[in-house]
């Protein structure tokens, strides 16, 4: 099971502000789980500063031009922001922050890209095609894009896309900042680790809470926790 993991300085708060969003419970304080469509998201709660726009970011979709405005109303009620990240007046998403300023997208209705994707519609990740040919192999996802260097998962029975842009990316200078990608398999860790490190991960460290952490081939880090 894939999951996005949040750092987070109220890793409770955060958890019920995107559960509101889409719609969703909370589970043990922080999880919002997902389904065989939806990824699950997963707050953690730290002390680590948000430097810089996120290296991910969600985008959540909407149905009609009313819808649209109704889920940017519900997240500012929830506590998001509108952001300013340079886009264009004639784009039709909206940019907003959530409480803990995480950028993410409420993204325009008849987006053919998104169509049919659920409501959280795409993660979409600073990444080369190198990475999305990776986790491709990793989660047993297809590729459903693969063009000029940008690339996208999907599971087989759809969904939520993971979606890597492509070069240039952004200087990666130290521990992703506040966020990730947790892999829980179905059978043993310590074999999928040394399959995922045959596809190209690297092995970096255990973490103290016993997950074994991973590097991507662009160098981001993920963990593979037991199920």
């Amino acid at each position: 099971m894939l999951t996005v993991t949040f750092d987070a300085h109220d890793a409770a708060g955060l958890a019920h502000f995107w559960a509101g969003l889409l719609g969703r419970k909370v589970v043990g304080g922080t999880l919002v789980p997902g389904d065989d469509t939806q990824l699950g998201l997963r707050f953690v709660a730290s002390d680590s500063a948000k430097t810089g726009p996120n290296r991910m970011h969600l985008h959540v979709t909407s149905e009609s031009l009313a819808d649209q405005e109704r889920q940017v109303a519900a997240a500012l009620a929830l506590g998001a922001a509108h952001l300013d990240v340079g886009q264009l007046p004639e784009e039709g998403h909206i940019v907003l922050a959530d409480p803990e300023g995480n950028e993410f997208c409420v993204i325009e209705p008849g987006n053919k890209f998104l169509a049919g994707c659920g409501l959280l519609g795409e993660i979409a990740c600073d990444g080369t095609r190198a990475v999305g040919v990776f986790w491709s192999a990793a989660t047993g996802w297809p590729l459903v894009w693969d063009q000029d260097e940008e690339t996208a998962i999907q599971s087989p029975l759809g969904g939520t896309k993971v979606a890597w842009g492509g070069p240039p990316l952004a200087p990666k200078e130290t521990w992703n900042p506040r966020q990730r990608f947790d892999l829980t398999p179905a059978g043993d860790r310590d074999a999928e680790v040394d399959r995922l490190i045959s596809l190209g991960a690297t092995r970096l460290e255990v973490a103290a809470d016993g997950a074994v952490v991973l590097a991507d081939p662009d160098g981001n880090e993920f963990r593979v926790s037991a199920s």
